[in-house]
């Protein structure tokens, strides 16, 4: 979710802010009228080929409830549930004893719409905080996310767009931000053209990204203020063949990536790559793969203001300050080769495993992937990945993956995304915090694993997302430049959903998480997050008004303080 602090004087820095957010808020509901329930397709892969499955596999029947379901996706449906809600909040920290009371109002929107050739999802929300006895100030939030997929010419070429806006609570709080903690707000938006087509037996896949990325910190750190705002372009393409005309498929793709970072550093990097890959059955189950390719990527930065013996200078807040007159620095440069090799196993139709293992990077570099669906209403997938990235491009990528007619879980005492969405598809999901713990300009190797559960049984549905993820910083040949932040940095997260339709008109969801945060910094404490939400609705008036009741305690431990909040709220909600 993105929350926005309105000061209690405003200056025009401040209202240019306000105006912005507000954009972003419109750019929302403009990317959901441009078209998607699911989010727009991700570029097609160029690092791998497959093959299709074989017939038998493919005509295993699932059920006959999966069979209408997947008939029904093809048809025109529109849901738009615009609503108002008005609702009264405590928070207690119970360690201080400081108690906020705060009417929280809220207009927002939560749609899908999905025709033959346009498919549109949306979840935004718009929340103002008024706090009774001015202790904190109040507060303006916008949250939201949309998706939009549009079929220019129908199975073939599509436009596809997405935008979020969330929040975090600064370095290692990436969830659990409550009304007593500063803010950092996360705004990003892509948008694109898709290609995939064939001529004859060949597949020819294309795609490209143009992204936008901005940070608005609030933080008494103000670390995120390196960031500033980020351009990301992000271009793939890929011909290939699957086995049937020739005893083995193959691949050649390429991709290419660029961010330009307009924050104090003016960061900028630039990747390339061009890969070949086959893929070769070895039964109506198994295929081995292998890959070779090449690859080359650049990234810089200003160089520190430094005195006259070299020290770096530091502004206002503790933190260094550029020089655009001295040289550009190197923080990364690599032009190597890649290879690897894996296997591609599909013992059923419910089951798919590919793994691969080779150099790349500069080293040894592990991928994998494993979906299992356990029932038709429930399914797992993990995935095992390593790439270079920049923050902008990992929160983009993150967006653009996001799965098929997904359920945006918002937590019932701030209004805020959790940060970890399921998909309508059983085992389907993606959770964003790790990749939001650090808010950081350089370029970095992200390597980590994630794991994502969800079903559904009767009245019981649930989701469980789990991840961890390791950064090493791409950083200049100077040890200064820790100032800037750690070296490495790892990252466990977990979230869970449960909820239970006690009737009709009732439920009852229950949320808990849990994360850690670390580097490699001297003297750095663990930071460590937990926490839950109980709430309980209740529909009237043939479900336009809803009763709201929630419950939540949120815990947080830096290694110096440790704060501990419990929330209760009570409100309203019409739905028109």
């Amino acid at each position: 979710m993105v929350a926005i602090m309105v000061m209690a004087v405003p200056t025009d820095f401040a209202i240019g802010r306000g105006l912005a957010r507000l954009a972003f808020a419109a750019g929302l509901l403009l990317v959901a009228a441009t078209g998607q329930a699911q989010t727009a397709p991700p570029p097609p892969p160029a690092s791998g080929v497959t093959y299709d499955a074989p017939p038998e596999q493919a005509a295993e029947p699932a059920d006959q409830a999966e069979v209408a379901s997947s008939h029904s996706g093809e048809h025109a449906r529109t849901s738009i549930h615009p609503y108002l809600e008005i609702s009264q909040v405590v928070s207690s920290e119970l360690d201080s004893g400081d108690t906020l009371t705060y009417t929280s109002v809220a207009a927002g929107i939560d749609g899908i719409v999905q025709t033959q050739r346009v498919i549109v999802q949306l979840s935004y929300r718009y929340q103002r905080l008024i706090e009774w006895d001015d202790n904190v100030g109040d507060q303006d939030m916008h949250s939201g996310l949309a998706a939009a997929s549009i079929q220019l010419v129908p199975g073939v070429l599509s436009f596809d767009a997405g935008a979020m806006a969330t929040r975090t609570g600064g370095e290692g709080r990436a969830v659990g931000t409550t009304v007593f903690d500063p803010s950092v707000e996360v705004y990003s938006a892509y948008a694109g053209p898709t290609l995939s087509t064939h001529a004859g037996a060949l597949a020819i896949n294309a795609a490209y990204r143009l992204g936008y990325v901005a940070i608005d910190d609030d933080t008494p750190a103000g670390a995120a203020a390196d960031y500033g705002s980020a351009v990301a372009h992000s271009l793939t393409g890929s011909i290939g063949m699957a086995p049937g005309s020739l005893p083995v498929g193959w691949t050649i793709g390429a991709g290419y990536a660029r961010t330009d970072n307009d924050g104090e550093f003016d960061s900028q990097f630039e990747g390339a790559y061009v890969r070949g890959d086959v893929v070769v059955p070895i039964g109506p189950t198994l295929a081995l793969t292998a890959g070779i390719g090449y690859e080359d990527f650049e990234a810089s930065q200003l160089d520190f203001a430094r005195d006259a013996n070299g020290v770096p200078v530091l502004g206002p807040n503790g933190r260094p300050t550029s020089d655009p007159t001295r040289p550009r620095l190197l923080t990364y440069q690599l032009s190597d080769m890649i290879y690897d090799a894996g296997i591609i196993w599909r013992p059923s139709s419910r089951t798919e495993l590919q793994a691969r293992a080779g150099h790349r990077y500069g080293g040894t570099t592990v991928v994998a992937s494993l979906s299992h669906q356990f029932s038709p209403h429930s399914g797992m997938s993990v995935s095992v990945y390593d790439s270079m990235q920049t923050f902008d491009n990992a929160t983009l990528n993150n967006i653009s993956g996001l799965p098929d007619d997904l359920e945006a879980i918002r937590d019932p005492l701030t209004g805020a995304l959790t940060g970890c969405f399921f998909g309508a598809a059983p085992g389907t999901g993606q959770c964003l915090n790790n990749d939001l713990q650090s808010i950081r300009t350089t370029s970095f190797r992200a390597q980590g694993v994630n794991l994502t559960v969800t079903g559904d049984r009767g009245l019981l549905s649930w989701g469980v997302g789990v991840g961890y993820t390791h950064h090493r910083y791409n950083q200049p040949d100077d040890p200064a430049f820790a100032l800037l932040g750690a070296p490495e940095d790892e990252s466990y997260g977990a979230f869970g959903s449960l909820s239970r339709q006690l009737s009709r008109e009732s439920s009852l969801n229950l949320n808990a998480y849990a994360s850690w945060y670390d580097t490699d910094q001297a003297n750095f404490r663990t930071i460590f997050s937990t926490g839950g939400t109980l709430s309980y609705n209740r529909t009237f008036l043939m479900d336009r008004l809803q009763l709201l009741a929630a419950l939540g305690l949120y815990y947080n431990d830096n290694g110096t303080i440790d704060s501990t909040v419990a929330s209760i709220l009570l409100g309203l909600r019409y739905t028109f």
